[in-house]
């Protein structure tokens, strides 16, 4: 799947791979696609093109977390 948007979406590798835009909605079954064939479910859990799993991550996303010095 390639992304039309300018700039691009990230890619499903990418750590802000939730960034990516929305292109299916299905709210009434928790879950959306993204722009990178990501599917991300309301719980926040992921499922990835490859058939990866990702467990939810309640709170902040840990590559926004910044680390003390």
């Amino acid at each position: 799947m390639l992304c039309q948007h300018e700039p691009a979406c990230p890619s499903a590798d990418d750590t802000d791979r939730d960034a990516a835009r929305v292109t299916a909605f299905f709210p009434e079954q928790g879950w959306s696609l993204l722009c990178n064939g990501v599917i991300v479910f309301e719980d926040t859990g992921e499922l990835l093109p490859d058939c990866r799993v990702i467990e939810p991550h309640r709170g902040p996303a840990p590559h926004t977390l910044v680390r003390a010095a």
